[in-house]
């Protein structure tokens, strides 16, 4: 599972352009939006794409998305259980 945060955070931050962080700044626990990474909508988008993209999993709906997207730990528990 280790592996799987590491990865993410370094593909989110190469996706949204986080080039003022370095992946070991990227709290696994921190909020992605709001007071923790301070993503946005657009970058939602980004991440459902970079999800399908990277890790060929698909988030159903909005309020799936929002469960999933909480954190780095809440988006790797995903993965891990809906990889295909």
């Amino acid at each position: 599972m280790e592996d799987l945060v590491l990865d993410l955070k370094k593909n989110i931050k190469e996706a949204l352009n986080l080039e003022h962080l370095e992946v070991t700044q990227i709290d696994t626990d921190a909020p992605l939006f709001g007071t923790g990474l301070g993503l946005d909508s657009i970058d939602a988008l980004e991440l459902i794409v970079l999800m399908e993209k990277k890790y060929g999993v698909k988030i159903k709906s909005a309020e799936e998305g929002k469960n999933v997207f909480q954190s780095i730990k809440t988006m790797a528990d995903y993965i891990s259980t809906h990889k295909k």
